[in-house]
């Protein structure tokens, strides 16, 4: 079994997900095809086809979020000792030194990476050249267009 690494707070959104998936979802959706049922052949019966197909989803999502929640191994970046460090769960300033753009990623598992939200999946280009770096170091990262140099300005625990 492989461990993916998961923040806490990612956990939390998986659980919550799962408990809303299990109690709310899937006896709403039950209620629908007993509904569907009773009004009669359910060869024609569009209403109960769609009920189903929305069981289908949500035991397919509990399923695959049980799996994830099982070989998550959580890291609670507020324990470990301050370093300056860039390790997983970290929150990371840069400075991109060809045009001083300032950036702020937190890096996380792939399951919770959400660019939106500046979390980037430690499997991506920019957190596998900044992880082992330490503030103040440059990390390298080789993008499509080129490779891009950024200094590491400040590491948070947050």
């Amino acid at each position: 079994m492989n461990n993916v690494p998961m923040t806490v707070a990612g956990e939390a959104a998986l659980r919550a997900e799962l408990e809303k998936l299990k109690k709310e979802d899937r006896p709403r959706i039950s209620q629908a095809i007993a509904e569907a049922r009773e009004h009669g052949d359910l060869k024609e019966n569009a209403e109960y086809h769609a009920a189903r197909e929305q069981q289908s989803f949500v035991e397919g999502r509990i399923m695959e979020i049980e799996g994830k929640l099982a070989e998550a191994q959580v890291i609670d970046v507020t324990k470990i000792a301050k370093t300056g460090k860039v390790i997983f769960g970290v929150t990371v300033d840069l400075i991109n030194i060809e045009n001083d753009d300032e950036l702020r990623y937190q890096i996380v598992g792939e399951d919770e990476a959400d660019i939106k939200n500046n979390k980037i999946s430690v499997t991506s280009p920019i957190a596998r050249a900044l992880i082992g770096k330490e503030e103040g170091e440059v990390a390298v990262v080789k993008a499509p267009g080129g490779e891009i140099e950024y200094e590491i300005a400040e590491v948070f625990h947050l």
